[in-house]
């Protein structure tokens, strides 16, 4: 065995009964959660004592992939430049477990791939319903007590007992096991400063913008919208909430997360685009209503024309970050 049967905590002095969420996970935000790789970023970056506003200039490079927007997530690049941090595929030749404690000893946060199906913080969507992949950030685990604490979503959270053996599959053959993704991320001995997170955010602003579609994904999102939403409804309302968790809520949730970083940025400089990026994300949000409406009447016409604000506001957006950033 490598690792130890009670591993140490990369962040030792956080625990799930007083965990607060940073504010970019706040309720009263159109998308309180976003994806969970950024999501688990955010909340580990501020356990950390960085600014997660700092990472989302990558969110300018989202596209519309034919049958997807962009799973969004940070360049690891990025996050070197920006916090001194790194991250590296961990590889799996033990257990899952005897790996990751052996790196949380060393300081090591570990993000690790699991199946939804056994994470409690999921209750009510997948959590003993339905299997999905989905990524934690482990920061203490447990083995002889079969439990640990993690990073998922707007939160941090704890599992034990069954849950703790379904996620790493115990009842399963070793040789039949699904093998996960697994990345340690190395944090940097000191801190970078708030002005150089600042400062280097605001060159990445400008290769972002280098990088950003040659299009505009929502205008293309929207010629082949109505047709999609038909072929969904004939297959029911699981199929309708995937659809719409990596059409409307994954370019919804990315907008709102361009517009508080922009916000963070300089408030003053850029609000014309921080206005228009709220307007993609709310009308992002309207649009996944008015779909879950369509799919239950029928009726798709009122979506031909749902993503004109958004359409708008993309070339608004691009067209002033070009004139002050580009």
């Amino acid at each position: 065995m490598i690792g130890r049967e009670a591993s140490s905590a990369v962040f030792p002095a956080i625990s799930p009964a007083t965990y607060r969420p940073h504010p970019l996970h706040a309720s009263d935000r159109a998308w309180p959660e976003t994806n969970c790789y950024v999501d688990l970023w955010i909340e580990a970056l501020a356990t950390a004592g960085l600014i997660p506003e700092a990472m989302l200039g990558f969110t300018l490079v989202q596209d519309f992939e034919g049958d997807q927007f962009t799973f969004f997530k940070v360049p690891l690049d990025d996050l070197e430049r920006l916090y001194g941090i790194t991250c590296a595929e961990l590889t799996l030749y033990d257990s899952v477990e005897n790996h990751v404690a052996t790196q949380l000893d060393r300081g090591r946060l570990c993000l690790v791939e699991m199946d939804s199906f056994h994470l409690p913080d999921t209750a009510g969507i997948n959590y003993h319903i339905a299997h999905g992949k989905t990524t934690i950030g482990i920061n203490r685990i447990d083995i002889g007590g079969r439990g640990l604490e993690y990073f998922h979503n707007g939160g941090y959270f704890a599992l034990s007992g069954e849950d703790y053996s379904g996620a790493f599959q115990h009842a399963v053959e070793p040789v039949q096991r699904w093998i996960p993704y697994t990345e340690i991320v190395r944090l940097p001995a000191a801190s970078p400063t708030p002005d150089h997170q600042r400062r280097v955010a605001d060159a990445l602003l400008g290769h972002h913008l280098t990088r950003r579609p040659a299009a505009n994904p929502l205008a293309t999102f929207a010629d082949v919208f109505p047709g999609q939403v038909g072929r969904v409804a004939e297959r029911g309302i699981d199929f309708f909430h995937l659809y719409a968790f990596n059409t409307v809520r994954q370019f919804g949730a990315n907008f709102e997360l361009l517009a508080s970083h922009l916000d963070w940025l300089d408030a003053d400089r850029f609000a014309e685009e921080v206005a228009a990026a709220r307007t993609i994300s709310t009308t992002a949000k309207t649009t996944q209503f008015m779909l879950a409406r369509a799919v239950a009447r029928g009726r798709f016409e009122p979506l031909a024309s749902a993503l004109d604000p958004a359409i708008e506001a993309w070339d608004a957006l691009f067209a002033g970050l070009d004139a002050k950033a580009g």
